[in-house]
C-alpha cells in the first residue's frame, strides 16, 4: 500500500490547544494507516492582503509550498463562536491567493476537530467543508469526526487513553488514506 505525506494544519495557535493534542494523536496513529503526517504551521502567517499578491511574504510563500508538496491536508480545528478560528481562515485565504494560484486546487483534504461541547466542532467543520469545496479541494465526507474532549482522553504528548477513540481515529485515518488514493487516481 502506498504511504502518503499528509500536511497537518492545526487551527489553533494556543500551546494548550486540545486540537493540538488531537493532531499529535493523529501523528502517532498515522503509520497504521500508511500515512506520514507533518505539521504545516500557521502561527507566523501575516494577515492576508491583496497588497501582498505581487510579492508574497516569505512565511506565506513557504506555507503555500508546503501545502503543494503534501499529497493531502488535514485541518484539525477548534470551533470559536460557532465558526472557523480566524487564524485558520487567514491560512486558507493565504493558500488560495493570489487569484489563479490556489494551493488547495485538487488537493485532497479532511477536517476533524475536538471540543468540550457535545457536538464537537460540527458547525466549524461544515463551514470548512464549504470553504474547501470552493477551493476545489476534494474533501473526505465520511466518516465525520466530531470528538468531545474529556479530562485525560488524549495526553499532552498525543497518547489516546480510550481504546474506542483510538479505534475510531485509526478507522478515520484509513478512510482518509482511501480518499487520498481515490482522489490521486481520478485526477491523473
Amino acid at each position: 500500500m502506498t504511504t502518503y505525506d499528509i500536511g497537518l494544519i492545526v487551527g489553533s495557535i494556543s500551546s494548550t490547544s486540545i486540537n493540538r493534542r488531537l493532531a499529535r494523536a493523529l501523528t502517532k496513529l498515522a503509520p497504521q494507516a500508511d500515512l506520514r503526517l507533518n505539521e504545516i504551521p500557521i502561527r507566523n502567517l501575516p494577515f492576508y492582503s491583496a497588497d501582498h499578491d505581487s510579492a508574497m511574504p516569505a512565511d506565506a510563500a513557504n506555507f503555500k509550498r508546503a501545502i503543494e508538496a503534501a499529497d493531502a491536508v488535514i485541518l484539525v480545528s477548534p470551533e470559536y463562536n460557532r465558526s472557523v478560528p480566524g487564524v485558520l481562515k487567514n491560512a486558507l485565504d493565504t493558500a488560495s491567493r493570489p487569484w489563479g494560484d490556489n494551493s488547495f486546487d485538487a488537493k485532497p483534504s479532511a477536517v476533524i476537530g475536538m471540543s468540550i461541547g457535545a457536538i464537537g466542532t460540527a458547525v466549524a467543520q461544515q463551514q470548512l467543508r464549504t470553504i474547501l469545496a470552493f477551493l476545489a479541494s476534494p474533501t473526505l465526507t465520511q466518516p465525520e469526526a466530531f470528538l468531545q474532549s474529556r479530562e485525560g482522553l488524549i495526553t499532552e504528548d498525543g497518547v489516546v487513553t480510550d481504546d474506542s477513540t483510538t479505534d475510531f481515529l485509526i478507522t478515520w485515518l484509513k478512510s482518509l488514506h482511501e480518499h487520498v488514493a481515490h482522489a490521486i487516481r481520478t485526477s491523473a
